[in-house]
């Protein structure tokens, strides 16, 4: 426990200084070396490049975000290492290939958190802030939800196959590291065989697309091979757009985080019975009960 609230031991400690350089780089190579004149622009379609609000708004919830997985890693841990201890058949070792198989571990379990909260609306409620930029860049790699509660659950068997909640923990600030640099524009495509193995930035814009075809793809957070084993990966077929499907069109932090919750909320509350009630929570986003979905289709 004092290792996980020790900043000193966080490796995302010490890779901040290199978001904001990264960052400044992007910006530089955008200006100078970018010539596609809508790298600055600020509406419609083909925004690239950055926003000072949008910007703003996702490094901001970037420091939101470390203080509330702080109080969320604490409960986990102390359930973490009591399963660990006492439940564990065996413990992996503290060792370079013990690593490997956390980082490998942890990101399997992502992947299906990752798809977990993409396709039951009580899991988007909480991700969807993430989704909410219309830009891509590194910046959009800090816009991270501040409601991280069912990584709780996924994880949770990681301490039962003996991987410490230390190693977890590693394990997890390395996943996020590597995902801050999938976040951009910059790089178009990797050589072939990384590509075929990790998550890129080309795989990753897919992620961030709202255009139908995109929806819904490309979950990894390093390991790519988890969407082409289980029939999510989708390849970079052009530009994506983008945002949610239903742009938010605000930077109010509280908004951005909560306002989901409210909507789901509201759409639980009315609902006519515990069965539309558990699909409202556990369907995917959009979903409605068969009686009121056809009404929209016959308003709409």
């Amino acid at each position: 426990m004092h290792e996980m609230l020790d900043p000193m031991k966080n490796p995302i400690t010490y890779a901040i200084p290199f978001f904001f350089l990264s960052i400044a780089i992007e910006l530089a190579a955008l200006k100078w070396l970018d010539h596609d004149n809508t790298a600055f622009a600020t509406g419609g379609r083909e925004r690239a490049g950055y926003d000072g609000r949008d910007a703003r708004t996702s490094i901001l919830m970037g420091v939101g975000s470390l203080v509330s997985t702080t109080v969320v890693k604490v409960v986990m841990f102390v359930v973490y290492i009591a399963v660990w201890t006492y439940l564990a058949p065996w413990h992996v070792p503290s060792s370079w290939w013990g690593l490997l198989i956390s980082v490998v571990l942890v990101d399997f379990a992502y992947y299906w958190n990752h798809r977990f909260v993409h396709r039951a609306r009580v899991g988007w409620a909480a991700h969807q802030a993430h989704h909410s930029s219309t830009y891509m860049n590194f910046s959009t790699a800090l816009r991270q939800k501040w409601n991280p509660w069912f990584e709780f659950f996924f994880f949770l068997p990681l301490p039962l196959l003996g991987v410490s909640p230390v190693g977890v923990y590693l394990a997890f600030s390395i996943n996020l590291i590597y995902q801050f640099f999938v976040h951009t524009e910059t790089i178009e495509r990797l050589p072939r065989p990384v590509e075929l193995v990790f998550n890129t930035p080309s795989h990753h814009r897919v992620h961030h697309g709202s255009d139908p075809i995109y929806l819904d793809k490309n979950y990894a957070g390093i390991l790519i091979v988890w969407d082409r084993m289980f029939g999510t990966f989708q390849p970079e077929l052009f530009r994506p757009t983008y945002g949610l499907t239903h742009p938010v069109e605000t930077y109010h932090l509280i908004k951005l985080q909560y306002g989901d919750y409210a909507a789901l909320w509201r759409d639980v509350r009315d609902a006519r019975c515990w069965r539309d009630r558990l699909g409202y929570l556990f369907m995917p986003p959009g979903w409605a009960p068969a009686g009121e979905a056809r009404e929209a289709e016959q308003v709409a």
